[in-house]
């Protein structure tokens, strides 16, 4: 993990916890078993209950680090290489990307429980067709749920629309920075409007359309630039201010859920974008670095493969869920198999990442067609 932020890392393992326990929770409710006799039931439910939100965190977490890396490889977005972007991008996305969509085919064919599609008005070839074109969200939003495995590639379709578009739109603004930023915070902000005009939309559009996810994204770009060009390493006082603002809100806002949506409605979504933000600048700036390594290397190392676990980890919860069934399904143990779904989507992620990411990372770094145009290390 030598150069990597300890606190970014540290956010990003939450997130993919709480992605994991979320698709766990949706078959094993948490709130239905013996873990509320251990723990308060709100902190249950805050355990169990935000997926969506994990997802949100990602998007702020994506537009952070992009903007973070293609300043300091280029030195301003104004001078980003945008071939050397896409083939960085296409270099970590589509190994995973490919290997997933065809074991999910395979499945698919050979009519296996679970990973079958079995809507009327889907097929294979569609949702082969909305993965790698970048709309599986809105093929969802129209025709249903997919099974677990390909549902997972929603939030893909938001990021790689996105930056799709990012080094193009940063070329157009070469000459007008100040424009250039303005529209990313203008676009960040914009996330309580445009859950207004999904009101009335279906329940999966609603949770993933591409503007509130792009608004998040474009929070976190937002961020990087403001942390970029406003160093203050020194003014401790100030870094630890931001930074303990933004952990307040952001377990508050994990906890107490409900509340900030009764108190905030559409615009709820906007502080825990901001909270994430604010954490982001301050771990940049060095705020709490000698702590956030201390007993957090399992988690870190879960935020370090988060993608390889992200896009994996469905593998793991379906079969234990088969297995806790034949088990007998006793509900009030059923928290207790929480443990080995995170500890078997932790090794399936490790090995995805040994076995596919990080050899084709090594591959794309050593091939003449990469290497010439700088691509470096496409990992992040």
């Amino acid at each position: 993990m030598t150069g990597r932020n300890s606190g970014i890392d540290l956010l990003r393992g939450v997130a993919i916890v709480l992605v994991i326990i979320h698709h766990f929770t949706l078959r094993i409710p948490l709130a239905q078993t013996g873990l509320v006799t251990i723990f308060p039931l709100r902190l249950v439910k805050a355990l169990s209950g935000n997926g969506q939100s994990a997802v949100t965190i990602f998007f702020v977490i994506s537009g952070f680090l992009i903007t973070s890396h293609a300043i300091k490889r280029w030195g301003t977005l104004s001078q980003l290489d945008w071939r050397s972007f896409y083939q960085r991008r296409a270099a970590r996305i589509l190994p995973c990307l490919v290997v997933l969509v065809g074991v999910l085919s395979v499945l698919d064919l050979a009519q296996v429980p679970d990973y079958t599609i079995n809507h009327d008005n889907q097929s294979l070839t569609r949702a082969i067709l909305a993965a790698f074109g970048m709309h599986l969200n809105w093929y969802e939003g129209q025709t249903g749920y997919l099974p677990g495995g390909w549902d997972v590639l929603w939030s893909l379709s938001i990021e790689e629309a996105f930056y799709i578009g990012f080094p193009l739109f940063c070329l157009i603004t070469a000459h007008f920075t100040h424009v250039r930023a303005f529209m990313f915070f203008c676009l960040a902000l914009s996330m309580p409007l445009s859950l207004t005009a999904l009101t009335h939309a279906s329940e999966i559009w609603q949770s993933k359309a591409f503007l509130p996810g792009m608004s998040a994204i474009a929070m976190g770009v937002s961020s990087a630039l403001l942390g970029h060009h406003v160093s203050i390493n020194r003014q401790t006082r100030l870094r630890a201010s931001i930074g303990l603002v933004g952990a307040i809100i952001f377990c508050s806002y994990l906890i107490y859920v409900p509340f900030f949506r009764s108190t905030l409605g559409n615009g709820a979504p906007l502080a825990l974008t901001i909270a994430t933000a604010f954490l982001l600048i301050a771990f940049r700036w060095g705020w709490l670095a000698d702590y956030t390594t201390r007993g957090t290397g399992w988690l870190r190392s879960f935020g370090v493969m988060s993608y390889e676990i992200y896009l994996s980890h469905m593998f793991v919860v379906f079969p234990l869920m088969a297995l806790f069934h034949r088990s007998g399904g006793d509900m009030r143990t059923g928290w207790l198999w929480v443990v080995p779904a995170l500890g078997f989507s932790w090794l399936l992620g490790y090995g995805v990442e040994h076995l596919l990411s990080r050899p084709a990372d090594l591959w794309l770094r050593v091939h003449p067609k990469f290497r010439t145009t700088d691509l470096g290390s496409v990992r992040s």
